[in-house]
């Protein structure tokens, strides 16, 4: 829903976008680009004032958090294990301000982060200025990676670009060029089943209102009706068909619980709802 109230953590970049209202309508590539490359702009600083702490934007070294649910790379090894991750090249796609590209650095690996938004990539510039491995970052959308094929052997996403594109077929296809084979691809994003429910970590947001099956997107726009924001929905079917589509074959679909310890809500994401349903889904993949 449109960040109306001035307490609302992306009120900032609301009001620097005039966003006004909300219009369920298909948008192409080009201008879901130019909008959520604004958005993430205009909100890159609230943003990390409320979730640099939980993500370990300023740690030393980076951390690799999959997703509100707290799982860990460093835990769960989706990517490999720690080990096997030393020399390998890694693509980070959506990698906002790098926390995760830095945590693979800091193991070892040769991670490159690439994101739409300049301005979450110079948050993760002047986290790296302080200290701790250094990392290539690239602004580019992830619809075309600009990257030679089979350059890296492994590619992650957490919670970075594939809701935020119009055609994310097109990515796994991407990041399955860009790959070697054998090479893993692990993405999480918001839990499919989510788009029924209100984005309301309280009661109000355990009540269905939309049709799984809508895959109109989610837009806000300002008062001329130009996009501000765009999320895409894409069923767990679609998600798996683009998977298969690319040449890639699934290992793993995790939906995480939500931990007994934590009790932080982050936007729609609270132990309310994640007592009932799952609000993250990881897709672990390679390349065939």
């Amino acid at each position: 829903m449109p960040h109306e109230d001035p307490a609302d953590p992306h009120a900032q970049a609301t009001a620097l976008l005039g966003t006004s209202a909300i219009a369920r309508t298909r948008v192409d590539s080009t201008s879901s680009a130019r909008a959520n490359r604004r958005w993430w702009d205009a909100d890159a600083a609230q943003y990390h004032d409320e979730h640099a702490a939980f993500l370990g934007v300023d740690s030393p070294d980076g951390e690799f958090v999959w997703c509100p649910e707290g799982l860990h790379e460093g835990d769960w090894h989706l990517l490999g294990d720690i080990g096997d991750l030393h020399g390998k090249r890694i693509l980070e796609v959506g990698c906002g301000s790098a926390p995760c590209a830095r945590w693979l650095a800091a193991h070892g690996a040769y991670p490159v982060g690439l994101d739409l938004s300049r301005g979450m990539l110079e948050r993760g510039l002047a986290a790296m200025a302080r200290g701790g491995p250094r990392v290539p970052l690239v602004q580019a959308g992830a619809e075309e990676l600009p990257f030679a094929d089979a350059s890296f052997d492994a590619a992650c996403s957490s919670f970075g670009a594939v809701p935020f594109v119009a055609d994310s077929a097109r990515v796994m296809r991407e990041v399955a060029r860009v790959l070697r084979p054998g090479g893993r691809w692990v993405f999480s994003v918001n839990h499919p089943m989510r788009w029924i429910f209100p984005d309301d970590p309280g009661p109000d947001g355990l009540r269905a209102t939309m049709p799984y099956f809508d895959r109109t997107p989610y837009v806000e726009v300002d008062a001329d009706g130009t996009p501000t924001y765009v999320e895409h929905h894409r069923t767990l079917g679609d998600r798996i068909g683009e998977i298969v589509a690319a040449g890639l074959t699934l290992i793993d679909l995790i939906e995480p619980e939500w931990p007994e310890w934590l009790d932080q809500e982050w936007g729609q994401w609270s132990p309310l709802r994640g007592e009932i349903f799952p609000g993250t889904a990881i897709f672990v993949t390679e390349k065939r």
